[in-house]
């Protein structure tokens, strides 16, 4: 006989299933034994990471480069981000110089992994774009596409929005008067495996869930409600595995400082201080400001200006 279950997720919880589901992924395990992965910068990526490797490598919030912060679009230091995380046939290995020549490392069973900002009910995902090439997804996405690299995007169901071509084309950094923070676009990735929390179910459990709500209060903003059904077994399972990811702490992360703060990616050959324009183009909000002079709403970086 069939019973249902209910589940709730905070946001952290969620990374850390959807980072079990894409590391238990075939595609993945074939392409970490003979093959490459490339695990892209993310706040997701960080679990996937952490579920593909056993720990980061580096320290876990520095692994971002977008990031809505202080309740702002911002982004996280360009002089901490370290490379993306390339493995090939399950090593790592420090990642060539250009986009073009990590994925020709690649065979026909590459996996690239990149988190998003937005997935729609038809399967599409949408990442924001503070950079104006659309950082490490821009750089990439015409390689995966040309060449035929499995793209995973895992994303929590926090982020749907009703049609990300839609969403995509209200946004572009040319197309704003005003923004909460840095000036954003968006690019749609209508040719990925996405995985959510439901498809996590499928993974990991092989079974069926259906979004049934969320939201919350005292640090469970975000929380997404979760409808399983299947036979007591497989929910028995299901319940101790969950179980053991309730209370996942968020990532600790810091802003980039805005005094000297400018839109950059790893993605480019040249180091962030090159990436600055010469006449430096307003991008955000606060960009130039010292943190004396944010809100008395933002967390401050610590030794910043």
């Amino acid at each position: 006989m069939s019973l249902r279950a209910a589940f709730a997720f905070t946001p952290s919880e969620s990374k850390r299933l959807i980072g079990r589901a894409v590391a238990a992924m075939p595609m993945v395990r074939a392409a970490l034994a003979d093959d490459l992965v490339v695990i892209a910068h993310g706040s997701t990526n960080v679990f996937v990471a952490e579920e593909i490797i056993g720990a980061m490598p580096r320290p876990r919030g520095t692994f971002l480069s977008g990031q809505i912060f202080n309740g702002v679009m911002c982004q996280t230091e360009p002089s901490e981000k370290g490379p993306m995380l390339v493995l090939r046939r399950g090593e790592l290995i420090a990642p060539k110089p250009s986009m073009g020549q990590v994925l020709d490392d690649g065979g026909p069973g590459a996996v690239f992994i990149k988190g998003a900002n937005a997935v729609d009910a038809d399967g599409n995902a949408g990442v924001f774009c503070a950079h104006p090439g659309c950082g490490t997804i821009g750089f990439a996405y015409g390689y995966i596409s040309g060449r035929g690299v499995k793209l995973i995007v895992p994303v929590g169901l926090e982020k749907l929005v009703p049609s990300v071509p839609k969403a995509a084309r209200q946004l572009g950094h040319d197309n704003l008067y005003y923004q909460t923070g840095f000036q954003i676009g968006m690019m749609p990735l209508v040719n990925a495996t996405v995985v959510t929390e439901i498809v996590a179910f499928k993974l990991l459990f092989g079974l069926d869930a259906v979004h049934v709500g969320g939201g919350g209060v005292s640090g469970s903003e975000g929380t997404v409600v979760l409808v399983a059904t299947g036979e007591k077994e497989t929910l028995d399972r299901a319940i101790a595995a969950i179980e053991s990811i309730k209370g996942e702490p968020p990532l600790a992360t810091m802003k980039a400082a805005c005094a000297t703060c400018v839109p950059t990616t790893p993605a480019l050959l040249t180091t962030a201080a090159e990436q600055a324009p010469k006449e430096p183009k307003i991008s955000c909000i606060f960009q130039g400001r010292r943190e004396a002079d944010l809100p008395a709403t933002y967390q401050r970086r610590p030794g910043a200006l």
